[in-house]
């Protein structure tokens, strides 16, 4: 199937469609050029700090962040953010929603000998549940989108939580490709490898005074708290424009420039009508055929950011994905541990519309000769 040559004119410009890492421009290598001289030098001086500043700023206006928001980072990108909550946010017992692979990461981070043991509605992988609230939680954590799924929950605060009860919300492959409201959650946290096109090792959280007093509070007690998983550490070091330890400076670089660009279109509102418009020609075009359907059943938790379709048992869809990436068209298997026979396509900020039509072309294409 690999021997299937796709005429050059279906092709799309620009082939990759993984859903993280994601595309990098030539503009964010080219900002990373330009900004070469920082590079190697410490980050403990103005030229770092001030990048730092920068993308923190930008990440504010994107955002548009409410009074007495903060955004910190750190360094270990959301796998890290998962140990780091349940060490530095939850008081007694959280609970989740957990739809796929990364939302039953967030509930086994939380599955420790200091914590009660975490309340959590499970669907099976392409639905979702929904959190209601519960006497004793203290903290509700759920995926603004599930990667591994193409399933997308809404940000909204559970209603009748406790006074106190702080929202977690995990935005890695959401963030800059959904809008929300941010003053709905505590925390809104991600990696910058999806849409916002850079590398991984990083985390970025949105934090509400609340997170910030919660913090600050569960780190006076006797909790042992690693200083990696120090979240006060992480806002400390955050408000001086520095993390605990040595930052990924080509990361921050090449953030720097998506974000310059995302604004420029318009911030959030623009690249969420953006992702929401490529998705759609995706499941549009499943739609249209008899040996496609997205795997999502229900229309309204469809992803727009992250597209899984199935195939039907007359095609193989390592087949056709085989094929595509002999042409260059690259990372579009499923999620490895969802073990399903369909394709799975990232629509983030940084596709182009036209790229995301060649695929399609190409993929007709492909289903023909096969």
């Amino acid at each position: 199937m690999a021997g299937i040559e796709i005429p050059q004119e279906l092709l799309p410009l620009d082939g990759r469609f993984g859903s993280g890492p994601s595309r990098v421009s030539p503009a964010q290598l080219q900002h990373v050029l330009s900004h070469a001289e920082i590079l190697g030098t410490s980050h403990r001086q103005a030229p770092v700090k001030d990048m730092v500043a920068r993308v923190q700023g930008m990440l504010a206006e994107f955002f548009s962040l409410p009074e007495g928001y903060e955004v910190v980072l750190g360094n270990g990108g959301s796998t890290a953010f998962w140990d780091i909550c349940a060490a530095s946010l939850a008081r007694t017992r959280s609970a989740h929603l957990s739809f796929g692979e990364f939302g039953s990461k967030c509930v086994s981070a939380h599955t420790t000998p200091w914590l009660d043991k975490p309340h959590v509605v499970a669907s099976e992988p392409g639905t979702r549940g929904e959190l209601s609230s519960l006497a004793g939680v203290d903290l509700y954590a759920w995926p603004h989108n599930e990667t591994s799924t193409g399933v997308s929950a809404p940000v909204s605060r559970v209603l009748g939580a406790e006074g106190d009860a702080l929202m977690v919300v995990d935005a890695t492959s959401a963030a800059g490709g959904i809008a929300f409201d941010v003053s709905e959650t505590d925390v809104y946290y991600f990696a910058p490898q999806k849409n916002f096109a850079s590398d991984g090792g990083v985390w970025f959280a949105l934090m509400s005074p609340a997170a910030i007093t919660r913090a600050a509070e569960i780190a006076e007690t006797d909790r042992y708290i690693p200083d990696f998983l120090s979240l006060t550490q992480a806002i400390d070091n955050s408000r001086l424009h520095q993390t605990l330890n040595t930052p990924a400076l080509t990361t921050l670089l090449l953030m720097e420039a998506q974000l310059e660009w995302m604004l420029s279109m318009g911030g959030l509102t623009a690249t969420a009508e953006h992702c929401a418009t490529s998705s759609a020609l995706l499941y549009d075009w499943a739609g249209s055929r008899s040996d496609v359907s997205p795997y999502v059943a229900h229309p309204d938790h469809r992803s727009p950011v992250v597209v899984t379709l199935d195939m039907n048992d007359s095609i193989s869809a390592p087949a056709v994905t085989a094929a595509l990436r002999a042409n260059g068209i690259l990372d579009t298997e499923p999620y490895r541990k969802l073990g399903r026979n369909q394709i799975r396509v990232a629509t983030f900020a940084g596709v182009p519309h036209s790229d995301v039509e060649k695929l399609i072309a190409s993929l007709d294409y492909v289903l023909e000769k096969l």
